[in-house]
């Protein structure tokens, strides 16, 4: 009876061993009434299996509960693990290990491509790509920035967590924390400014006029062109029709003598200045020049007069000269509006 109870432990350790290392609890009665043939204790090492010389095969995936290939006889089992002080059965431990082994090495990553070379256009075909529309590689709406060309702002005072929470980044209290904190351009403190501690240069005459210089070679130039009818008075409207004077006439139009001695066209001209070189040389080419005078909304009327039909309002009565320019000598007659077309005889 003994000796079939021990057998069915053995049976079941050498079964259990594989999975959990099982032990089987053998009693002291049990092991005293084996024989001397059945349990050689005085050499244990005889009985015990050969050990190689070359590792155990690891298995990622042992069988479920299976004998190992080689187990040992159940003397051996018994003369290996029985001791003095606890007469208990250990089952060794199986051949192979089912615990962590190292995986092999994963290939690498292909290496994505740098972001400082990549171009808008890539950025766009690649968002185009990935959103699958009809548009194409290139469709509108599919144009980007490249990473990291628009950088949001920092959210400031939104936690201790962000860096820039509490104060903000404004530090504690004065005009530098509080909401405008900026002040005006130029203030230094309280103290005089060096904008007024500077000493004043020069003035700013309210009476100066600024006139749009004219060459009679250039209107030679037009006149040949067929730009300017010679036949007609060319007035300063007809200077600034054919693109002399440029956009800005702010009060008139002053004629210089530059190319004077090729005039050889008669050419009546009314403008607010003239030289004496130039006026000279168109007298003696048997033309006229004329200097006239007008106010700011008179050559606002000469220059365009339709700006007045379309609001609706007449055309301004020309304005008389200031006495002081009258006693200067600097204009010969008073502007007529609208613009004439004949020269005066």
């Amino acid at each position: 009876m003994h000796l079939s109870l021990l057998r069915s432990l053995a049976r079941r350790a050498s079964q259990r061993a594989p999975c959990h290392s099982a032990r089987a609890a053998i009693s002291t009665r049990a092991v005293a009434s084996l024989g001397a043939d059945e349990h050689p204790l005085a050499d244990p090492r005889a009985a015990l299996p050969a050990v190689s010389a070359d590792p155990p095969r690891i298995r990622l995936h042992p069988p479920a509960c299976s004998p190992p290939p080689h187990s040992p006889p159940l003397p051996a089992l018994l003369s290996h693990s029985l001791t003095l002080r606890s007469l208990h059965l250990r089952a060794p431990l199986p051949p192979f290990a089912p615990f962590s082994v190292p995986l092999p090495p994963a290939p690498p990553l292909p290496a994505a491509p740098s972001r400082a070379f990549r171009t808008a256009a890539a950025t766009a075909c690649a968002h185009a790509v990935s959103a699958g529309g009809g548009g194409g590689l290139l469709a509108l709406n599919a144009l980007a920035d490249r990473d990291g060309a628009r950088r949001t702002g920092k959210r400031v005072g939104r936690g201790m967590g962000s860096g820039k929470g509490k104060t903000a980044g404004r530090g504690h209290k004065g005009q530098k924390a509080r909401s405008g904190r900026n002040p005006k351009i130029g203030f230094e403190g309280g103290q005089t400014p060096l904008r007024i501690r500077l000493p004043k240069r020069g003035f700013h005459n309210p009476f100066s006029l600024t006139f749009q210089v004219v060459n009679v070679r250039d209107v030679v130039q037009k006149v040949e062109q067929g730009e300017i009818d010679a036949s007609h008075v060319i007035t300063m409207k007809t200077l600034k029709d054919a693109g002399l004077g440029g956009k800005a006439m702010r009060d008139g139009v002053k004629l210089l003598g530059r190319g004077a001695h090729h005039l050889s066209l008669p050419l009546h001209l009314e403008v607010s200045r003239a030289s004496a070189s130039v006026r000279r040389a168109v007298e003696a080419a048997g033309g006229k020049v004329t200097r006239v005078h007008y106010n700011a909304l008179g050559l606002r009327a000469l220059l365009k007069p339709q700006w007045f039909a379309k609001k609706g309002r007449l055309l301004p009565r020309p304005a008389r000269p200031p006495p002081r320019i009258l006693q200067l000598g600097l204009v010969d007659a008073v502007g007529t509006l609208p613009a004439p077309t004949h020269p005066v005889t």
